[in-house]
């Protein structure tokens, strides 16, 4: 086997490694609200979550190649092994800060911590990066997600205290809790429709590299789709729970009206983002904001705004963080891998 294959293969692998650390790392964002309001089970939902997103990952392909496009000065790296570095070292910052969210509960972006490992080691390496791109596809999306997910939430929150205003709370919480099922299953599907993609554009661009695909060709290879599908719901399946519990109780104590309308504005804002803009959003992001908004319809005062400013600033910093730790990676890479 040569090298170029050597690195295809090895780059393809740790990509779907970070697929897989995606699932366990975002998933929990979807389903925490219905475990902690009791409408389903960690396992049931641990389950109906890797399901959807796998179903999710196969009903699009627009996200993967608005990742695949960040890059735009790839094709001008000449040498394959040096190509190969760069995206590896992308994907090796992005799981590296990845992992250190996960461990302290920290529900950061997994699709920002790509980005910024592509942007990072785009720069170290003195490819260009599309900037017009990453604020249209990435900065504007990034700010315009949350505050959507925050202000439908409390829209739909406010309507549903409105109209459910005389009646027993005990029934309302009930039937919301069966609502929650609907709309937790919606947003795990978003999911998969959204972070799936991000691992497949970044799959084409290793193949790229390798000269297993051309940069003119925008087709998305149906082994590529399948296989970041399967990783992301193996990894939603085994994992989850700090991140869970960050989402599910500590931001605000979460009811089922809440939850429910937390859930249902995230996924719609997690859709309309993938099919009408192609933008890569955070399913972090935007839930979390959705959480808040829901939750600020009880009163201002009842979400814990310092665990939400902590989160915000791992919001803030997972781009630039992303970016330094893929630099230093593609430094270290490249003195180690041949041929560069």
């Amino acid at each position: 086997m040569d090298l170029v294959l050597a690195l295809v293969i090895a780059t393809v692998a740790i990509a779907l490694f970070f697929d897989y650390t995606n699932g366990f790392h975002d998933a929990a964002n979807a389903i925490a609200t219905s475990v902690s309001t009791r409408a389903l089970t960690p396992r049931i939902a641990l389950a109906m979550a890797a399901v959807l997103n796998f179903v999710g990952a196969l009903l699009g392909v627009e996200v993967a190649k608005t990742i695949k496009d960040i890059l735009s000065g790839f094709d001008g790296v000449v040498v394959p092994e040096h190509a190969l570095t760069i995206v590896m070292s992308a994907l090796v910052g992005a799981i590296t800060w990845n992992l250190i969210t996960w461990y302290y509960g920290i529900p950061s972006s997994s699709s920002h911590a790509l980005i910024g490992g592509l942007i990072g080691v785009g720069l170290a390496a003195g490819v260009t990066v599309d900037w017009d791109k990453v604020v249209e596809k990435v900065a504007i999306p990034m700010i315009m997600s949350p505050l959507l997910g925050f202000c439908g939430a409390f829209a739909v929150m406010t309507a549903i205290m409105w109209i459910f205003r005389r009646k027993n709370p005990h029934g309302v919480n009930r039937g919301f809790r069966l609502a929650q099922v609907v709309s937790a299953a919606a947003l795990s599907l978003g999911h998969g429709l959204q972070d799936a993609q991000k691992t497949m554009g970044v799959i084409v661009l290793a193949l790229i590299a390798g000269g297993e695909h051309t940069s003119a060709n925008d087709d998305i290879p149906l082994w590529v789709i399948l296989a970041a599908a399967t990783a992301i719901s193996l990894g939603t399946f085994s994992g989850g729970m700090r991140i869970m519990r960050t989402m599910g109780r500590r931001i605000i104590a979460v009811d089922p009206p809440r939850g429910f309308s937390a859930e249902s504005t995230a996924a719609v804002v997690l859709y309309g983002m993938a099919i009408y803009a192609h933008a890569p959003v955070s399913t972090t992001h935007t839930m979390t904001s959705a959480v808040m908004g829901a939750g600020a319809t009880k009163r201002f005062s009842a979400v814990r705004w310092g665990v939400a400013r902590g989160i915000i600033t791992a919001w803030i910093i997972t781009i630039p963080a992303a970016a330094a730790v893929g630099a230093v990676c593609y430094g270290l890479l490249r003195l180690l891998i041949p041929g560069n």
